[in-house]
């Protein structure tokens, strides 16, 4: 390991302080074995009448933090007090509850939609694939694919005392073979072009892994690429591997990391993919209507056409929904909790938290930031959207008295605004003078980025039902 330069310490900075402030103001984001849960799935022809309901999880953003990267010292308290958000100090304790709470709730399945990773650390992948290898061994089948942070980073890092250090990243191929047990073994097609892969996760059910992250270049860049896409060939290779579905006439989700749609009415740039209408048009080409996404750190769903009610005179108007979960790195540190009905082909989509306090009482853990893990992770991400709030208002000629009445309303707003609820508290925090003097901020980014948050919505961020199409 080589101790970070102060200058290049200093260019880091420059080069990280757009994508850390927009995400910390959107952020503030078969049971059984490996050959029975990709071979037998649909290996004989389905007798629909025993079909029963099936259980799964996606959860996405995990920033999972190898705890030996890190040493508690001034360099990682000013790296997390500094960011968007991240639970990092917990991240091992985290992981250790979602290993917890699917050995007690024993999902079918389990997505993780990519940013698997801090910052991409060798030696995080390594960790995490072993917590993924006892989900598992429990009965709960993983399926993975990459995000921007986690392949090629030259931002990996450890912290010792008051120094980050440079670590190890892994590269694409490193990436499948430590994953390897997690989707790629059981693809029933892979993509040559990129991690994109599809697997029978469920009698009717094949879930369609896109990698939509761009990272080739992050080495020469020096900084993970933020945004997504995903590449012509890629579109192709979808098209054929709906077609293996169909022939079998399963349904398909389509999983990847960067959003279908915008999940805010903020102009920011990154977080849905480059070439959304192509993906759009290829989606609905191939009758797919469902696409779990994450990235953006928020729990938003959205529809497009956004009017999902109104009467569809063609496929090329499908509603397609993308469900973006919020981080589980950032409170409230949830996922999705999903039934699928192989028999009507309806999915029920519910946010659940992790049970921290539950995985602590059950390995006797003292520390009371744990055993109180719901109402601490609440109270340090409102405490830290205050403090950066108030920063932003250093300069504001109001009073102090003005300043904290916006702050609290900015911390307020912001907790709801991750848990997907915000909108439920829009019309009682609109009635507050704290809101009143957001809406006469002229810093526009800020002020526009409060009244974002507090905008109403006429369907849930936290819940829905949607039935799949039959291939």
């Amino acid at each position: 390991m080589n101790f970070l330069t102060d200058k290049a310490f200093i260019l880091h900075r420059k080069t990280v302080i757009f994508s850390c402030v927009v995400l910390f103001f959107l952020s503030f984001a078969l049971t059984g074995c490996k050959d029975t849960k990709s071979s037998n799935v649909n290996a004989v022809e389905l007798d629909q009448t025993e079909l029963k309901p099936i259980s799964f999880w996606v959860a996405t953003d995990t920033h999972f933090l190898d705890k030996d990267l890190q040493d508690g010292g001034q360099a990682f308290q000013t790296y997390v007090t500094g960011g968007d958000g991240k639970m990092l100090p917990y991240s091992d304790e985290m992981a250790e509850a979602l290993v917890y709470d699917a050995e007690q709730e024993k999902p079918a399945f389990m997505i993780l939609s990519g940013d698997l990773t801090n910052n991409g650390e060798r030696s995080s992948h390594q960790k995490l694939s072993e917590k993924l290898t006892r989900i598992e061994q429990q009965g709960t089948s993983v399926y993975v694919i990459p995000g921007n942070h986690d392949l090629f980073n030259p931002w990996a890092r450890s912290f010792s005392g008051d120094k980050q250090l440079l670590t190890d990243s892994i590269t694409d191929k490193e990436f499948v073979k430590l994953y390897a047990d997690f989707g790629y073994k059981e693809a029933v097609a892979r993509d040559k072009e990129s991690l994109s892969y599809i697997v029978k996760a469920a009698p009717n059910l094949w879930i369609l892994m896109i990698d939509s992250s761009q990272y080739l270049n992050n080495q020469k860049y020096g900084f993970p690429q933020t945004d997504g896409r995903i590449a012509p060939s890629t579109l192709s290779w979808m098209d054929e591997s709906v077609k293996l579905a169909a022939k079998e006439h399963a349904s398909v989700i389509t999983v990847m990391h960067h959003n279908l749609l915008s999940h805010t009415s903020m102009s920011v740039s990154g977080f849905k993919l480059n070439n959304s209408q192509e993906a759009i048009k290829s989606l609905r080409k191939n009758g797919l209507n469902l696409v779990l996404s994450g990235h953006i750190h928020m729990q938003d769903i959205q529809v497009d056409p956004a009017d999902a009610n109104q009467d569809i005179a063609s496929s090329e108007q499908m509603p397609i929904y993308d469900i973006a979960t919020s981080a589980m790195a950032v409170n409230p540190h949830q996922y999705g909790a999903m039934i699928f009905d192989p028999v009507s082909r309806s999915v029920n989509y519910k946010t659940a938290s992790l049970n921290v306090e539950g995985w602590a009482e059950a390995n006797q853990i003292t520390d009371h930031n744990l055993i109180n893990f719901k109402s601490y992770a609440e109270e340090t991400f409102a405490a830290n959207s205050y403090d950066k709030a108030m920063n932003r208002l250093k300069e504001s000629p109001l009073t102090e008295s003005e300043k904290e009445s916006m702050a609290k309303v900015m911390s307020r707003l912001n907790v709801r605004y991750f848990a997907g609820t915000a909108s439920t508290f829009a019309k009682d925090i609109k009635a507050l003078p704290g809101y009143k003097l957001w809406e006469k901020q002229q810093d526009g980014f800020l002020g526009g980025y409060v009244q974002s948050m507090a905008e109403e919505k006429t369907f849930s961020n936290v819940d829905l039902e949607v039935v799949l199409t039959k291939q």
